[in-house]
């Protein structure tokens, strides 16, 4: 991934005020896929000033600039992830809501396969797996 989020921001012309850097830092030390509210907890107990209105705005900003994802698993719930970080799948676990990232040499390979089999040259992928647990963890 090249720079930080504020650094892109900064370089597509974005203002960046303070309340943004905050959520454009809370976003970048994310391991998860924070939701608004996650986003706003999170970015309060930083800075109480910032409001969950901000968060919204400041995170459409952030994905309309092409700086966040947005994902959408079927839960009513946006969450968000750095749009530069390396590609990655992900397994969402119904019972839980939990979101596992996963890279899979096969999985990409067959991806690549099929495309060239339709004709096409395969240039991006989102794949989303969707499952319950076969055990307690």
């Amino acid at each position: 991934m090249s720079d930080t989020i504020t650094d892109r921001c900064e370089a597509k012309g974005l203002r960046m005020t303070e309340q943004r850097r905050i959520i454009a830092s809370v976003l970048e030390t994310s391991e998860d896929h924070p939701d608004v509210e996650e986003l706003y907890a999170r970015a309060a107990t930083r800075d109480p000033r910032i409001s969950i209105a901000t968060v919204y705005r400041t995170v459409k900003l952030f994905e309309e600039a092409g700086i966040l994802d947005k994902l959408e698993f079927g839960d009513g719930r946006a969450r968000y992830e750095d749009a530069e970080r390396d590609h990655h799948d992900h397994l969402i676990d119904m019972q839980s809501g939990e979101v596992i990232e996963f890279v899979d040499p096969e999985i990409e390979a067959l991806q690549e396969k099929i495309a060239e089999k339709l004709g096409y040259r395969l240039k991006g992928h989102r794949l989303e797996l969707y499952g319950v647990p076969l055990r307690k963890r």
